[in-house]
């Protein structure tokens, strides 16, 4: 049986949560469950707007959908809002320039199928290994496909935070998808860069490690959170683990 939980936190230096987070492990429309992060951008509240409306269109034309095939219901699912970002934006001028990055997941059977725009993650993670499922959308994430710097160098490079794809930046948006086979004991970590910034891959996987026994995934959550806000806590966190597979792993 699936386990899941969610949470998000302000961080110690922004003043506004502009992250937000969907977890459902039970039916949403056709999908078995759904989960969601998104990271807003924006002046003022425009980008804990982007983010909010953004998850909320999502769950909605996802509930709506009469589709069966999961890549077709998500990738609709967030052309669609997409699409009504970018009105919202064009009506209210308290809201131009906003957008958010996204990721969207569901497990069906042993599969996990995920959607991204931007440069919040999805990794898999067991005790061993800890591995990054999505792509980062980003200038930095180009450098290193091109050889420009070294993987270990984009973490602190000055243009981190600068994206090249973003729910409401342009009128159609490319949408990675990715479907991995699972294995009982992996579990499933969403976030924004609000964690991957101030907390090392490896550093992840420790927490999860040292968590393993977290039956609620509560205290793994907030381990993770607290571990970016003592690294500096620089941005909003937001944070989504879970356990495909909760009952079915002997420990």
């Amino acid at each position: 049986m699936l386990k899941s939980y969610s949470e998000t936190n302000i961080g110690r230096k922004r003043q506004l949560n502009q992250d937000y987070v969907f977890s459902s492990g039970k039916p949403i429309g056709n999908m078995p469950n759904l989960f969601i992060v998104a990271d807003g951008m924006g002046g003022h509240k425009a980008g804990d707007y982007a983010s909010r409306y953004t998850v909320e269109t999502i769950e909605r034309e996802i509930k709506a959908s009469f589709e069966k095939n999961p890549s077709i219901i998500i990738q609709k699912a967030i052309r669609t809002a997409n699409k009504e970002i970018r009105q919202r934006a064009s009506e209210d001028p308290n809201l131009y320039g906003m957008g958010t990055t996204v990721v969207v997941a569901t497990v069906i059977g042993r599969y996990l199928q995920v959607a991204n725009v931007g440069d919040s993650r999805l990794y898999i993670a067991n005790a061993q290994e800890i591995r990054q499922i999505t792509r980062d959308h980003s200038l930095v994430e180009e450098m290193v496909r091109l050889g420009g710097i070294r993987r270990e160098e984009a973490r602190l490079h000055p243009d981190k935070n600068i994206i090249t794809r973003a729910i409401g930046a342009k009128d159609d948006v490319d949408i990675d998808f990715f479907t991995v086979e699972l294995r009982p004991s992996d579990r499933i970590l969403m976030c924004s860069d609000g964690l991957t910034n101030m907390v090392e891959d490896q550093d992840i996987l420790k927490v999860l490690n040292e968590h393993q026994d977290d039956k609620t995934l509560v205290e793994t959550a907030r381990a993770l959170i607290d571990t970016a806000n003592q690294n500096g806590g620089k941005d909003n966190i937001a944070v989504v683990l879970i356990k495909p597979f909760a009952d079915e792993v002997k420990k």
